[in-house]
């Protein structure tokens, strides 16, 4: 009796362990997902109650980041930038920063990742730059497996994920892992900020509207280069690669392609293998034969197009609302007073036709999210610094910053101060704002539409937003697609072959170095390098992501 009687207390025993083991992996419905490989206990905790700010705590923690571009020639370290030290103090967390040197973050994180000397926390784009993806650093053992952590010691980020499914969808990977506290576009406004640019007082000193088509393009920059003496009258960044924007589809689109991967009736097709790829290059031939196209187009880089554009050069591109607009319409004005840049639709074949393609970026951005590592000394304490975020404080800090100082509150409404947008440094409102904000670009938390009405000074900008966005990139767009670590690699093989082909047949074509009906051994070459096996995998992953 003694003996069964143990037996069944044993029996009991386990099964209760093993149902407090089991779960699923979704914690923004509630439910404690597994941590992977941790390398530590943290996350058999309790669930924290409601985290007060700042916390009490003499623990400081490790972060590694990149410094936001804006900040180059402003700051040379974290420590130097008021919001990082506001942050500290807003959380209650003391930090110690590292930053990688600019232009060097993928290779600075492959040697700390070989090091195995990880700080807490890091601040990397582990959906789109880490071979084989976020599952593969899980479980590599580099960054923890977030969902038990989030689900006890992150309530801001796990509300915002149940009453959001469709953005909770993309913040994980196919089996369901959590990898990073995300960043977030909180409007629709904010995905859209990018396309054709074009001065408007030439346009209306010459007669001619707006281009919509790809034959008003034509006569436009003819006009632009015979009566206003434009050398460049079409001019892109082509750094890294050949007219970078063009993955967006700015002039491809109207020939029904993008320079990248799309679906169309539930097939994956890739731009530049289709039938429409060969009429952009032809247009953009011709183009060039007729000096239409920036002479040195093939490496324009950031500096040569702000000096185009300065001197009158060039009078149409495509660049940001921001970066584009923002920063080009007091260069253009330093030269002319009465000049204006003004967004133009993205181009159609046929006047009435709604664009195919244009820039619009998914509410989830793998950009400024931060992962927790399995070096982490105190996971929990991260998570709940992490989690401030997306806090009702935390949301109004790391869009406006410190009220009083970067921002009061007017009306209910968060307004930017002139130390922000008529800084007295001279700095340019981007910098400004990235000093003492993170809204005007990213990082663990939820952007605000407010930021932007304010960012985008000029009504033109503003504008520019609604012209733009009226496209039907939803429809075509992949979304945020994990390829399997094994696929990812093979995938990143295939299509650096791919992709350095077509670099290459684009600006040989473009350029006159050798003739359009070359396209087609293009096209079979891509096939030889296995692009049909790119395709499958683009195709597996969506189907994936569809089943999420």
């Amino acid at each position: 009796m003694k003996r069964r009687l143990t037996s069944a207390l044993i029996l009991m025993m386990l099964a209760a362990s093993l149902s407090a083991c089991s779960s699923n992996n979704n914690p923004a419905a509630g439910n404690n997902g597994n941590t992977g490989n941790t390398g530590n206990t943290a996350n058999d905790t309790e669930a924290s109650g409601p985290v007060t700010y700042p916390i009490q705590t003499d623990e400081k923690l490790s972060y590694w980041g990149e410094i936001n571009g804006n900040l180059i020639s402003v700051a040379a370290t974290h420590d130097e930038i008021p919001f990082f030290q506001d942050w500290q103090k807003q959380t209650g967390v003391p930090l110690k920063f590292t930053a990688p040197p600019t232009g060097q973050v993928k290779e600075a994180l492959n040697v700390m990742l070989a090091s195995g000397d990880l700080p807490d926390m890091i601040e990397y784009n582990f959906l789109g730059d880490f071979p084989g993806g976020p599952e593969k650093a899980i479980n590599d053992g580099y960054i923890l497996k977030l969902n038990d952590l989030i689900d006890k010691h992150a309530p801001n980020l796990k509300k915002y994920l149940q009453d959001h499914p469709d953005i909770d969808k993309m913040v994980k990977t196919d089996s369901g892992s959590y990898y990073a506290f995300p960043f977030i576009r909180g409007d629709e406004f904010l995905r859209v900020f990018q396309g054709p640019i074009i001065r408007k007082d030439w346009l209306d000193e010459l007669g001619l509207p707006v281009p919509e088509t790809i034959d008003d393009w034509t006569k436009t920059l003819t006009a632009f280069k015979e009566k206003k003496g434009a050398a460049a009258p079409f001019s892109v960044v082509s750094k890294p690669r050949f007219f970078n924007e063009s993955g967006n589809g700015a002039f491809l689109g109207a020939f029904g392609v993008t320079r990248g991967f799309y679906q169309e009736d539930g097939v994956i097709k890739f731009g530049p293998a289709e039938s429409g790829f060969k009429e952009y290059l032809k247009l953009f031939r011709q183009w060039y034969a007729d000096g239409l196209l920036d002479k040195n187009i093939a490496t324009s880089d950031s500096k040569a197009l702000d000096g185009n554009m300065a001197s009158g050069a060039t009078g149409a591109s495509v660049g940001n609302a921001g970066g584009g607009i923002g920063k080009w319409q007091p260069l253009v004005e330093g030269n002319d007073p009465k000049a204006v840049l003004v967004a133009a639709p993205y181009p159609v074949l046929n006047k009435g036709e709604t664009p195919k393609f244009g820039q619009k970026s998914q509410a989830y951005a793998s950009e400024g999210t931060v992962a927790i590592t399995t070096s982490a000394k105190d996971p929990v304490l991260a998570v709940e610094m992490l989690d401030y975020g997306y806090s009702e404080e935390g949301h109004l800090f790391f869009n406006f910053g410190t009220e009083g100082v970067s921002y009061n509150m007017e009306d209910g409404y968060p307004k930017y101060t002139d130390l922000l947008l008529k800084n007295p440094d001279n700095l340019a409102p981007a910098q400004a704002i990235s000093k003492y904000a993170r809204g005007s670009y990213n990082g663990p938390f939820v952007q605000d539409q407010r930021y932007a009405e304010q960012f985008f000074a000029l009504q033109t900008q503003r504008d520019a937003v609604g012209i733009w966005k009226n496209t039907d990139a939803d429809k075509y767009n992949l979304p945020p697609i994990t390829p399997t670590p094994e696929e990812s690699s093979e995938y990143a093989t295939i299509m650096n072959d791919i992709n350095t082909l077509v670099d290459e047949m684009t600006l040989k074509i473009i350029l006159g170095q050798e003739p359009l009906e070359q396209y087609e051994s293009y096209v079979d070459k891509m096939k030889s390098l296995k692009l049909d096996r790119a395709i499958e995998i683009q195709k597996a992953a969506l189907d994936r992501y569809n089943a999420r």
